[in-house]
């Protein structure tokens, strides 16, 4: 459609424009011009395609000019604009060429902006004549001065963008601060004021024509205060302030303030750009949040926690498919390592590691940095290690550093850190494990490191500090001279690499002056103590009071002062190596394990030298060994912690021994008690009974009661073989276990609380002899003797002068021998050896004893006494002490002490005192009777005599009992687990087998899968009376951790069992008379009463002496109530 028409009018529609920009403004509009009439469109929002839509009509009369302008605009505000914006685009056009198009929509081109064509979609419609499309034409618009001041500025700053040209900068400047002036507080325009002067000085500071950022970026900020969050500017606002902080970080020498708050505001305005916005693709966009996450990547680490929050705010900046995440994760785990390093937290170690891990799986084989990502993990697993002990950590760095050392082959940049790491975690498993092939190997790799590493090397002093340690160790252990010297003189050569300030120097001086400490013991050299002292404590300058090394520092200096005692022997030297062992024991945040050691060696150290501290030396470790041992979140690993100490299997009786040789018997009995069973006591604090405390605090029981079930629920029996989910599990364990403390902090300040849950008192554990004597025997290496818990009154010593430990193992081992060679005998043959091992227990154990409860005590024959062995007791049969020998007087024979008295067992006096207060929980009493000799081909050999001890129990108990069997296919761990949990007592028949590598792996051979230790324990049955465990091996502990007494006949006990009958080694057929024989006293008078078991047994072993061997009628043992 042409020509001239009069009296028409058109209506223009606008659908879509795009206008590609890699600059600021984020809103257009469309200002079309006609003679002195002029319409603005509502402003658009850029997209992320860069396109704004368009839905504006305008109506325009064709009386008018026949030329019409068309502009597009730009602005920095979303839904008001100051001024009519800086022209973009600008097309002088005509009616003609307009309504060419006819009623089909048309795309017209603007003249180009750097480069790039702005378009514009446009359609023309000729609407007839009307009488009210007059009143739809624009209006003329009058601008005011403030809009003229802003255009003005617009267009000088236009100007300077393409000319450079300073003058129009200032001019600019000039115009947009006029109308700032203008615009006060509170003016509806005055954030767009700040904005429009802010962006041009931002761009004369870029352009280096101005140099006051400070004003420019109090602009932006005045501008994001004008706009406060809920505002629809503000996110346009806190861009403008991240644009400005990163040119001015770029400019100012990479100051990391700038890039820090940049990435803090990123952290906020992401989430307030929504997806498909181009304000959203900005600010992820190279130039914003791509570019903040680089340059805070490229930063040096920061542990302090301003430093560690900026790493987190990175890392939120990084979603799982963002290719900077690794970094990101990385740099957050250098930043905890380094505060883990200052400050000794295992929530920065366990995070550290938990980042890592993930960067490893983000980054995996194949990956081209796969291989450093596997050695900082391996490095923070075996820091982890040497803090908390976990030897799985060691075990999987070591695994990982091999891996990354293959990763690197010879002349690979990384090579010397995967050498030099490997090497370091050798040594640590040789010093765990004492493997000569570990500490070889771990000197065998530093040569190649040193070379890698040349004078000049920023990580050249690690490696002589490592292998001098490593030789000074081997020295130590394996007594190889030369290495001494080596070691002295490559400390030496790392000191002179670590000026004083460097934060490797502290570990280099402690570990130069423990070797010039050991050469001080071969040489006598004075000097050499001398220097040891002054580097010690030069360290101890250089670390702050927190620092997990001063432990060391403290260690070395105590080493330095002893060994000066040693050959000196003056006092002073002696109290400053006590006072550096308390301070090293006692130092907070160092981990449990080195402390450990360092109380253990305090200890030890103390008993040569006879010195008053050793009693406090053992009653820390103690403690230390309480808490770490808590700290693991399964019975497994528990053990695993208790059993990682290679000196610590005697250190209960050996604690105990120290005020028995100073007279103090209570102490003695609350040190071994704190001591000993210290794996049933831990997992028994989360069944304390609370019946107490609830009628002191309900609100307290409630909450204890909360945290124990969830503690409970969260302790896995076994370890998980996903080692991300198990550090998570162990992470979940220890924040319940801090609340539990919380908890029980408020507990014990409550009047008659205050030793809620410590270890218990002797006043406490005195109530173990409401019934009976119970004499516990202690077996040290420096003394061997029996402390005898009275009924009433004071405690009594009985010293053994005549059996020392090694005596002691001695006879373990002949009984184990003898028990073996009796089971190939038959029954008519005597057991010679038996009887002499038996008369050596009388003689030189349990005589001393009697003369004690007969002639003191006044003990009443056949009352009842309950032992409690300790160490090698543990597994000799002390119940079957025997004189065999003939009255004087020929009467008759000289009596034994069943005998005299009837003998119990008890693993400790907690656990007795424990069942005693269960009784209170008395329900009808149910039997049942499992016997399981037929399991599965190849589980174990078939017992043919099972079914016929099942019917003969079965017939034994009184009818008025509600008594039941399973055996047969019936006999599976599901029916015999429920039935456990369903009845009161218990007869089992079966096999049993002793795990002696993983005790909580021993277990009952049902028909199916076994039951084991673990499975009772997990069984919380409070209302179970007793338990006959006619199978092997049920009451017999293990060899590493003997005085823990950890066996089923104990796991029975623990789960709510008072009263439980165990084995000490193999039973065979012959003990059915036993069997029938205890029964028949049990329910002699029809009493059905767990507290006669013992009795019961005593007199059935005499019963029987005819028909069953000596071994197998010493091999059933009670224990318990």
């Amino acid at each position: 459609m042409s020509g001239t028409v009069q009296d028409q009018y058109i209506k223009l529609e606008g659908e879509i424009f795009e206008f590609p920009l890699s600059a600021f403004p984020l809103a257009f509009c469309i200002s079309i011009n006609v003679d002195s009439r002029r319409w603005k469109s509502a402003i658009g929002v850029l997209s992320s395609d860069q396109s704004v839509a368009w839905g504006d009509t305008v109506i325009l009369s064709l009386d008018a000019s026949r030329q019409l302008s068309i502009e597009i605009r730009a602005s920095f505000e979303f839904d008001r604009m100051l001024g009519d914006g800086e022209v973009v685009g600008k097309l002088e056009t005509s009616w003609d060429v307009l309504l060419h198009h006819g009623n089909e929509p048309f795309n017209i081109s603007f003249p180009p902006v750097d480069d790039v064509h702005p378009s514009l979609t446009l359609k023309v419609i000729v609407l007839h004549p009307c009488d009210n499309w007059e009143s739809a034409l624009p209006d003329f618009i009058a601008k005011c001065e403030i809009a003229q001041e802003t255009d003005a500025g617009h267009e000088q700053f236009a100007t300077y963008v393409t000319s450079k040209s300073v003058s129009h900068l200032n001019d600019a400047i000039q115009h947009f601060q006029l109308v700032l002036d203008q615009c006060v507080v509170g003016h509806p325009d005055r954030a767009g004021a700040l904005t429009n002067l802010a962006w041009a000085r931002l761009e004369g500071y870029i352009e280096n024509d101005l140099q006051d950022i400070d004003s420019t970026t109090s602009l932006f900020r005045d501008a994001l205060a004008s706009r406060p969050q809920g505002y629809r500017h503000h996110p346009l606002s806190v861009y403008h302030l991240v644009k400005a902080l990163i040119w001015r970080f770029s400019k100012e020498n990479f100051t990391a303030i700038y890039i820090h708050e940049s990435a803090q505001l990123c952290r906020k305005l992401l989430p307030l750009c929504p997806e498909g916005t181009y304000l959203r693709s900005i600010a992820a966009g190279k130039t914003g949040v791509d570019y903040v996450v680089r340059e805070c990547n490229k930063l040096p680490i920061d542990g302090s926690n301003e430093g560690i929050h900026i790493r987190r705010v990175v890392l939120e900046l990084c979603p799982l498919d963002n290719q900077h995440r690794p970094k990101a994760l990385d740099k957050l785990a250098w930043a905890l390592i380094s505060r883990f390093e200052q400050r000794g937290s295992t929530d920065d170690l366990d995070e550290c590691i938990q980042h890592r891990r993930e960067a490893v799986s983000l980054c995996s084989e194949g990956h081209s940095e796969h291989y450093y990502y596997l050695i900082n993990l391996a490095y923070s697993l075996d820091t982890r290690f040497n803090h908390q002990g976990n030897y799985r950590d060691l075990k999987e760095a070591i695994s990982l550093y091999e891996e990354a050392l293959r990763l690197c082959p010879v002349r690979h940049e990384s090579r010397d850190f995967s050498l030099d790491n490997l090497g370091a975690a050798l040594f640590y498993r040789f010093n765990q494990r004492g493997d000569v092939d570990d500490i070889n190997r771990a000197i065998s790799l530093y040569p190649e490191s040193l070379t890698l590493r040349p004078p000049g090397n920023p990580y050249r002093d690690y490696t002589p500090n490592n292998l001098a340690l490593t030789l000074k160790t081997r020295y130590e252990k394996l007594d190889v001279s030369e290495d001494l010297s080596e070691a002295i003189d490559m400390y030496r050569d790392s000191l002179q690499l670590t000026q004083h300030g460097h934060p490797g120097r502290h570990p280099t001086l402690f570990n130069l002056s423990s070797a010039l400490s050991s050469r001080f013991t071969q040489t006598q050299k004075n000097e050499d103590v001398e220097e040891a002292i002054r580097l010690s404590q030069e360290s101890l300058e250089a670390l702050p009071s927190l620092h997990p090394d001063r432990c060391f520092s403290y260690m070395w200096l105590q080493e330095a002062y002893l060994s000066r005692y040693r050959v000196q022997r003056k006092s002073a030297d002696l109290s400053l190596a006590v006072e550096n062992f308390r301070l090293a024991s006692r130092h907070p945040t160092q981990g449990f394990p080195q402390r450990i050691l360092k109380s253990i060696d305090w200890a030890r150290q103390m008993e040569v030298y006879q010195h008053d501290s050793a009693l406090e030396a053992y009653q820390v470790c103690l403690n230390l060994f309480d808490n770490h041992v808590m700290t693991r979140s399964s019975i497994i690993s528990r053990r695993e912690a208790a059993t990682a100490f290679g000196d610590t299997q005697s250190l209960s009786v050996d604690a105990a021994s120290c005020p028995i040789r100073r007279d103090d018997l209570r102490r003695a009995v609350e040190l071994l008690e704190q001591g000993r069973g210290q794996q049933w006591s831990l997992a028994s604090r989360f069944r304390t009974p609370l019946e107490d405390l609830q009628l002191v605090s309900a609100e307290l029981a409630d909450k204890l009661s909360e945290v124990n079930k969830h503690l409970s629920n969260t302790q896995s029996s076994t370890g998980s073989t996903d080692r991300t989910a198990a550090d998570r599990a162990a992470i979940q364990y220890r924040r319940l276990q801090e609340q539990w403390g919380i908890v029980v902090a408020e507990i014990r300040n409550l009047k008659g609380f205050s030793q809620f849950l410590l270890p218990p008192l002797y006043e406490d554990l005195q109530a173990a002899a409401s019934y009976g004597p119970v004499i516990i025997f202690i077996a040290s290496q420096y003394s061997c003797s029996a402390i005898i818990v009275p009924t009433s009154g004071k405690l009594h010593n009985v010293p053994l002068p005549s059996i020392t430990l090694t005596e002691l193992k001695n006879l373990k081992d002949r009984f184990t021998r003898a028990i073996r060679e009796a089971s190939r005998m038959s029954p008519g043959e005597s057991r010679t050896d038996l009887i002499v091992l038996s008369r050596t227990i009388w003689d030189e154990i349990i005589q001393p004893i009697i003369n004690v409860l007969e002639h003191v005590l006044k003990l009443k024959r056949l009352s009842r006494i309950w032992l409690c062995p300790t160490a090698d007791c543990t597994s000799i049969p002390l119940h079957a002490a025997h004189p065999f020998l003939t009255k004087p007087d020929r009467s008759g024979k000289e009596p034994c002490l069943e005998d005299l008295y009837i003998c119990s067992y008890t693993p400790t006096l907690s656990a007795l005192v424990r069942s005693r207060q269960m009784m209170k929980k008395r329900v009808p009493p149910s039997f049942v009777a499992i016997g399981q000799g037929q399991p599965l081909t190849g589980k174990s050999k078939e017992l043919l005599a099972v079914d016929s001890e099942i019917e003969l129990v079965r017939k034994l108990v009184p009818a008025t009992v509600n008594r039941t069997t399973i055996s047969g296919d019936a006999a599976t761990r599901a029916g015999a687990l429920q039935a456990l949990e369903e009845n009161t007592w218990v007869h089992l028949a079966c096999h049993g087998k002793q795990d002696h590598e993983q005790p909580y792996n021993s277990h009952f051979v049902m028909k199916d899968e076994p039951i084991t230790l673990l499975d009772i324990m997990e069984k919380d049955i409070p209302c179970a009376e007793f338990a006959f465990l006619s199978a092997c091996h049920t009451a017999v502990g293990d060899k590493e951790t003997p005085g823990e007494v950890i066996h089923l006949a104990a796991g029975l006990q623990f789960s709510g069992f008072k009263s439980v009958i165990g084995t000490l080694w193999e039973v065979d057929s012959v003990a059915k008379h036993v069997i029938k024989a205890f029964y028949e006293n049990m329910f002699k008078d029809g009493v059905i009463d767990c507290t006669k078991a013992a009795w019961a047994l005593n007199r059935a072993t005499h019963a029987v002496k005819k028909l069953v061997p000596l071994e197998q009628r010493m091999v059933f043992v009670h224990i318990g109530v």
